[in-house]
């Protein structure tokens, strides 16, 4: 059996000046009035106005090369901005997915055609993508897509189901994942194709969650004619092509930061209490957020040389979905209190929202039981 290896984070000092740069931004640009019921949706908050804003301020797009209006700037550097972002509650949901994964993937596998066109506006913040993996019958198991996409002359027809995706009602475009040949292995003959949401035969349902609010949806492909233009990479490459883009989604700080709202809602409610057991499961939860962050930060080094940290990545999501799942739960014993989303209270407000949405923390980016056999085959059990 083989170890992982997490190489010691690099340092913070040379990073400093851009921290404070960003959080004196954030002060500025969320206000005094962003509370904590606000900052607790930072994933699903869509501000296009405030992604437009980063955008000019050279911080989506970082890594991207100038040619293609990025800015040249480290993983480390990202790393940092994409920290604040989530530890401010910033809402991000607008060009989240693709600053990302789209613009990496592109920049990788995607034609320089589709770099010119695409890259420039994701770096600007004005273009957003949503992710065309998860299908009704097959969830996380992303080798059992049914989606297909057949070569006709002059491109492509698509059809088939993605489920579960974020904010495809604002998007510009998807990356769908999709079967466009035969293969005997089941990872074999699927390719990744670039989707205008506006072409016809696009059709966003929305899904609205347990809170009462619409940010997943259904998309139905019926016939969707595309260019051939539209091909990403390879033919038949999309499955090497779309492990790729999942290291980008899972090797991130927002695998452990999602629930950090609550977390400061409760530092604060519990400040200068002094039971010892309260004491003890906070150090405890701070403690566990710490060592998440050395081991992200440990990634994020790991990106800047030039390495592939896949695995380290899916050990993070694994073990930082888990202890977000259980912090409404630890918020829950610390302070007893009935969760509602009509209380004007912010405590109660941060824990309703978080606890609502805490199932779906371990099913995004790939869910526990799929993560689990990913670290297994790593670890050589399978």
């Amino acid at each position: 059996m083989s170890l992982i290896d997490f190489a010691p984070p690099p340092p913070e000092a040379p990073y400093a000046a851009l921290r404070a740069e960003v959080r004196a931004f954030l002060a500025e640009t969320l206000g005094p009035d962003f509370g904590a019921p606000a900052r607790a949706r930072s994933w699903s908050g869509f501000d296009a106005a405030f992604s437009r804003r980063l955008g000019r301020r050279g911080w989506l797009g970082m890594t991207l090369p100038s040619r293609y209006g990025g800015h040249e700037r480290s993983a480390l550097e990202h790393y940092v901005v994409v920290e604040e972002l989530l530890a401010a509650g910033a809402p991000v949901a607008a060009h989240w997915i693709a600053d990302r994964q789209s613009a990496p993937l592109l920049l990788l596998h995607g034609t320089e055609a589709q770099r010119q066109e695409i890259l420039p506006r994701i770096a600007a913040g004005t273009c957003f993508f949503c992710i065309g993996m998860s299908e009704p019958n097959s969830g996380s198991d992303l080798a059992a897509v049914q989606s297909r996409a057949e070569k006709v002359d002059g491109g492509w027809r698509l059809s088939g189901t993605k489920l579960w995706t974020t904010y495809a009602h604002e998007a510009h475009y998807m990356i769908a994942l999709c079967r466009t040949g035969k293969s005997d292995d089941r990872h074999g003959g699927v390719s990744q194709l670039l989707v205008d949401m506006k072409a016809p035969g696009v059709e966003v349902l929305p899904i609205i969650d347990m809170a009462g609010a619409h940010h997943f949806n259904e998309v139905r492909l019926a016939d969707v004619m595309l260019p051939d233009s539209a091909l990403i990479g390879q033919e038949g490459d999309g499955w090497k092509q779309v492990m790729g883009e999942l290291a980008f989604e899972r090797s991130g700080p927002d695998r452990f930061l999602s629930a950090f709202a609550l977390v400061t809602e409760l530092l604060r409610v519990l400040a200068g209490a002094p039971d010892a057991g309260a004491q003890r499961a906070v150090g405890r939860l701070v403690a566990h957020l710490m060592v998440l962050r050395h081991m992200s930060r440990s990634i994020a080094g790991m990106l800047a040389r030039g390495e592939n940290p896949a695995l380290q990545a899916t050990i993070v999501k694994d073990l930082g979905t888990a202890l977000e799942q259980e912090i409404p739960e630890i918020a829950r014993a610390l302070v007893p209190v009935e969760p509602s989303q009509e209380s004007p209270d912010p405590f109660v407000l941060t824990f309703a929202h978080t606890l609502l949405a805490a199932p779906g923390f371990s099913l995004r980016g790939g869910t526990r039981e799929i993560l689990r056999g990913i670290i297994a085959r790593g670890l050589g059990l399978r």
